[in-house]
C-alpha cells in the first residue's frame, strides 16, 4: 500500500510537470491567431467563474439564499457598485433571507 503512495505521487508529479514546462518548451514564437490569444486571455476568468460560482450558492444554509445574493450581486455589479458595496449588500442579502427563510 505505501508503495502505491509514492507511484500516485510520481505520477502526479510527472502530470504537473508536463502541463507547466511542456507549453514554454514547444510554444516560443508569440501566439498571433487571434482565436487562440483570445481564448488564452479568458481561462483564468472562466476558471476562476467555475470555482466560485458553486461556493457562492452552497456556502449558506440554503441555496436560495445564495441564489438570490448572487442574483442581486450581479445586478449590483452591472448598475456601477464597488467591490465593497457588492459584497456588503450579499451579506445583507443572505442575511435577511436566512433570517426570515429558515
Amino acid at each position: 500500500m505505501t508503495n502505491e503512495i509514492y507511484i500516485y505521487i510520481l505520477i502526479m508529479s510527472a502530470v504537473t510537470l508536463a502541463i507547466r514546462i511542456l507549453p514554454l518548451t514547444l510554444i516560443r514564437t508569440e501566439i498571433k491567431n487571434v482565436k487562440v490569444r483570445s481564448f488564452l486571455y479568458y481561462v483564468p476568468y472562466v476558471t476562476l467563474a467555475v470555482m466560485t460560482f458553486p461556493a457562492i450558492i452552497h456556502a449558506t444554509q440554503s441555496e436560495i439564499s445564495g441564489a438570490a445574493a448572487l442574483v442581486f450581486g450581479i445586478a449590483a455589479a452591472f448598475f456601477g457598485a464597488s467591490l465593497f458595496q457588492v459584497a456588503v449588500l450579499c451579506c445583507a442579502i443572505v442575511f435577511v433571507s436566512e433570517l426570515f427563510l429558515i
